[in-house]
Parts: structure tokens; C-alpha cells; sequence
């Protein structure tokens, strides 16, 4: 049996590739590539000549059956994108699945990640993070999905093509709001880089006058974190005192603040006891 590489190229600048990658293109028996003619030019760069074969979403199913049957006859295969990680936002997804369901060995090759990459240079908190992919070119799935990431707290990493820049800060300022911070990441690593931080808002007015170039990674802030509601325990057995000036027991009331509030009942019918200057 042999053994698939996943192995990740460069998004842009050739010179980001790592010598352990080119060595492992130059040692397979073969190559699955997204798109054979944009691999051709990686590796006519190296000087590397080997058989690939296209892999990409429309021929997933088929084509992923036959890579696999050949790394079963023992042939070592590796896996690459057009730009940054397969696999990731990539449909070599499912061919990593079927090497698992068929007990096939794999190996990864790290390489440069647009995601990351941006993530890094935002100036947006990098401690947790969502990496949400490409939005879909429908308008209502993409306020749709949006909408479902609206209150996450975690900074947020988009994909997205120049054509559909401006729908999409529009629909984000929309959903998020635009004073939400964000950071457009764009042709990375190429001689045209550009990294700038904004808010969805500036971002909006911007690229209304100017045309989107090149291909963009959005990193977008959380959502802010909620008010504090924490309620002290003097304030919950103040509570309890109301309620119980109410006509609700001493006991119920105790019961109920508790249960609202997270605190041991016990604790805090003694306390509102004090506040009442009662005995137990």
C-alpha cells in the first residue's frame, strides 16, 4: 500500500515553498491537483516532471475512487491545491476521508495558508477563531449564514472573489453592524499586497468608489462581549427580602433567586435573614 501526502503550496511568492514539499513532489509517483495547468507552472519551477491528475469538485466521487484504488496497488500519491493548504475550503477534503475509511497512511506537508496568513497580520485578536470559508453567491444563504455567526465572539476569517466584495461588506455591515472592526487581506504574498484595517463601514464606503482586485481573506471581529448581568449575592438576597415582602416564603424565594442566579440557597437565606434582622 502506499501513501498520500497532503502537501501545501505557495498562495502567491513561489519562494514559500519549503524544500521538504519539493522533495516530496519530486519523490511521488504521482499528483492530484485541483487544476493540472496551474500545477504545471509549480512544478515546470522546479524542475519536476510526474503524471498528475485532476482532482476537483465535480469529479470528487469518481476520480477520488480511482486515486485511492492506485495508492492501494502501492503507487504514493500527493495532494495539492491551486494556492495555500488542500483540503482546507478545498474538495480534497473528501479524499482524506476516504483514505481514513480505507486504512490508507497520510502524511502532511505544511505549507502557507491564506486564512492564517491574514489572521496573523490583522491586528484582530488570533487567541480563538472561525474560519468560515466562502459565502455563498446567493444573497438570502448568505444573510442566512451571517446571521448564524452574528454573536460569536470569535474573530471571524472569510475567502472571498473581487466580484462579490462589495454584496458581501454590504450584507456584513448590514448583519454586524458598522462600527464592527474587519481586516482586508488581499493578494497576499504577490507583488501587489495589500493588508488594511478598517471598519465594515469605511470598507463599504471604499470600495464603492474603488474596484475590487485580486483575490481577498476578510477578518472580521467578534462580537462584542454582553453587559455584565452578574448579580451580586447581597443583590440576590435582596431580592429574596422583595419577594418574601411580597407574600412568596422566605424558603420559595430563596429557592427561586437561587436558581436564578446560581447561588447556594442556603447561603442566601441566611443572608436575607440578616437583611430582615430574623432568627432562622
Amino acid at each position: 500500500m502506499g501513501k498520500l501526502y497532503l502537501v501545501g503550496t505557495p498562495i502567491g511568492n513561489l519562494g514559500d515553498l519549503s524544500p521538504r514539499a519539493a522533495q516530496v513532489l519530486e519523490s511521488v509517483d504521482f499528483i492530484a491537483a485541483e487544476d493540472t495547468r496551474v500545477s504545471l507552472k509549480l512544478l515546470n519551477h522546479l524542475g519536476i516532471k510526474k503524471p498528475m491528475v485532476s482532482y476537483f469538485q465535480h469529479n470528487i466521487r469518481q476520480r477520488g475512487q480511482q486515486i485511492l484504488d492506485r495508492i492501494l496497488a502501492g503507487e504514493n500519491c500527493a495532494i495539492i491545491t491551486d494556492a495555500g493548504m488542500p483540503c482546507i475550503s478545498d474538495p480534497g477534503e473528501d479524499l482524506v476521508a476516504l483514505c481514513h475509511e480505507n486504512q490508507v497512511p497520510l502524511e502532511v506537508v505544511p505549507g502557507p495558508s491564506a486564512a492564517i496568513a491574514a489572521l496573523a497580520a490583522s491586528g484582530l485578536p488570533t487567541g480563538r477563531f472561525a474560519f468560515e470559508g466562502f459565502l455563498s453567491v446567493k444573497a438570502s444563504s448568505r444573510m442566512e449564514h451571517l446571521e448564524s455567526v452574528k454573536n460569536d465572539r470569535r474573530t471571524l476569517i472569510f475567502y472571498e472573489a473581487p466580484h462579490k466584495l462589495r454584496a458581501t461588506l454590504e450584507d456584513m455591515a448590514r448583519v454586524f453592524g458598522a462600527e464592527r472592526r474587519i481586516t482586508l487581506a488581499r493578494e497576499l504574498t504577490k507583488v501587489h499586497e495589500e493588508i488594511l484595517r478598517t471598519t465594515l463601514g469605511e470598507a463599504c464606503d471604499l470600495y464603492a468608489q474603488r474596484e475590487p482586485k485580486g483575490e481577498f481573506v476578510l477578518v472580521v471581529e467578534g462580537a462584542p462581549e454582553p453587559e455584565s448581568t452578574l448579580v451580586t449575592k447581597e443583590q440576590a438576597a435582596e431580592m429574596i427580602v422583595q419577594l418574601n415582602g411580597c407574600g412568596v416564603s422566605l424558603s420559595d424565594a430563596a429557592k427561586q433567586v437561587a436558581a436564578d442566579t446560581g447561588y447556594k440557597k442556603g447561603e442566601l437565606y441566611r443572608m436575607a435573614l440578616a437583611l430582615q434582622g430574623g432568627e432562622g
